[in-house]
């Protein structure tokens, strides 16, 4: 099988080559305090060696669960935020049709969320498509009371027991949490559910591969064995043993941080393929929370192309000159289809009848790359050689590795996130939370 490939040639124009290779050994390091769990954070870097360390029983259970769960019904809620959603719902969008919800004939159930928003209008919408379609839930949260998915699992549950009776409710509820302690493990155990865990050496953000993402992908009808697989060849090929100039993360790492340090303060994630959006937004949280604190950090941004180029583009194009782009590409299409020819012309299109929209596409892709080089944005281009569950496996182990180099050689813990208790602090002091007096009385008199 191949890998994805990592090109960073349209950076040279900007850094020299010398200058990201001044980095190498300190990538290597990086990447050999990763793996031996000797740098910061390092009782969160259960990830680094996962991949390696999924069982063969784990993924059958674990299909086991979710063949079962297929039978019985139409959808399926995954009810979580942050990490404990995005990684599921990246690869779920970039792997299932993109219609599906409108197929009659569909083999696996449909994926809905909740939990993460607070939205009253889309939980009642959400509840009155419930109200016809045969559902299950799968709720995950480590500690059972993060407040938007504590809030839409008591509304879900409820409206799943008044709907097939408490005891058919239980065999339709999956709880991915803590081994031992939390609310949701207290309630899993009083109320029977199945349950998985997260491992507490795991952030949510670097959960995909743990039950988080494994469990609903399964339920969809995801292969996670070859996303596994993927992920295996990956933690190989980004290995501290593994060349600077061959390791795809190292190089990532030293790259974008060179550009750092010379003012590109924001890296805009680009695709060409519509299915990748959220695999935007997972990368987003994994860059923006593990490596933003201590006043530092790339600004992680994305756009969808070609449709941004007509909003967005304009800026990158010709705004202000403190960013950089990693492009996405994708180099087969899962499907064929060529532009016919019209004997009339009047869209003035038969100049390339005959040609596959993905050829348009990628000449769409190389114009805006050269483009926007051009307008003094470098370039890093990352070629999956198609979209499968094995290649997103491998892209998703590569940026969660190079996202750990990053951060050390940013000189920050990637693996805490201190800042996201900021808001809650002052959410529960509004909402008088038992045990938030002090900061409810100061906030108020802030306040007033």
């Amino acid at each position: 099988m191949e890998a994805l490939k990592i090109d960073i040639s349209k950076v040279y124009g900007f850094v020299p080559k010398t200058d990201v290779y001044t980095l190498s050994e300190k990538a290597t390091e990086s990447a050999k305090a990763l793996e031996n769990k000797t740098g910061k954070g390092n009782d969160f870097l259960g990830w680094v060696n996962l991949p390696s360390s999924i069982s063969d029983a784990d993924l059958k259970d674990i299909q086991q669960t979710a063949n079962k769960i297929k039978k019985q019904v139409d959808a399926v809620v995954v009810i979580g935020i942050g990490g404990s959603y995005l990684g599921t719902r990246a690869v779920h969008e970039a792997l299932a049709p993109t219609f599906l919800h409108l197929k009659a004939d569909r083999k696996n159930p449909v994926i809905l969320y909740a939990g993460h928003n607070i939205g009253e209008d889309y939980l009642n919408e959400l509840t009155e498509i419930l109200n016809d379609l045969k559902y299950a839930i799968v709720v995950i949260s480590k500690s059972g009371t993060t407040t938007e998915p504590a809030i839409a699992f008591r509304i879900l549950k409820n409206h799943l027991e008044k709907k097939v009776g408490k005891k058919a409710s239980k065999e339709l509820i999956i709880a991915i949490t803590d081994a031992k302690k939390g609310a949701l493990r207290t309630m899993a155990v009083q109320e029977g559910y199945k349950t998985y865990v997260i491992p507490d050496d795991i952030g949510g953000r670097y959960s995909v591969l743990t039950p988080v993402g494994l469990v609903p992908l399964a339920i969809a009808g995801t292969d996670i064995r070859a996303l596994v697989k993927g992920a295996i060849d990956m933690e190989k090929i980004t290995a501290s043993s593994t060349p600077f100039g061959e390791n795809p993360a190292c190089l990532y790492a030293a790259t974008r941080t060179m550009l750092y340090r010379m003012g590109k303060k924001t890296e805009i994630l680009a695709n060409f393929e519509n299915k990748l959006h959220y695999l935007a937004e997972w990368w987003k949280q994994l860059y923006g929370e593990s490596e933003g604190k201590e006043g530092k950090g790339i600004f992680p941004a994305s756009v969808d192309f070609s449709a941004d180029l007509h909003s967005m583009g304009q800026y990158i194009q010709e705004g202000e000159r403190l960013l950089f782009e990693t492009v996405i590409s994708v180099g087969k299409t899962a499907t064929k289809m060529v532009i016919p020819t019209d004997k009339a012309d009047l869209d003035g299109l038969n100049y390339i009848a005959g040609k596959r929209v993905d050829a348009v596409n990628k000449m769409a892709e190389l114009g805006t790359m050269l483009a926007h080089v051009d307008g003094s944005v470098p370039n890093i281009r990352i070629e999956l050689p198609m979209l499968n569950e094995y290649y997103l496996g491998q892209l998703m182990y590569f940026f969660e590795k190079a996202c750990g180099i990053s951060g050390y050689l940013l000189g920050v813990n990637p693996f805490d996130q201190p800042g996201v208790e900021a808001y809650k602090k002052n959410m529960f002091a509004l909402l008088e939370k038992p045990g938030y007096e002090a900061d409810t009385k100061k906030i108020k008199e802030r306040l007033a």
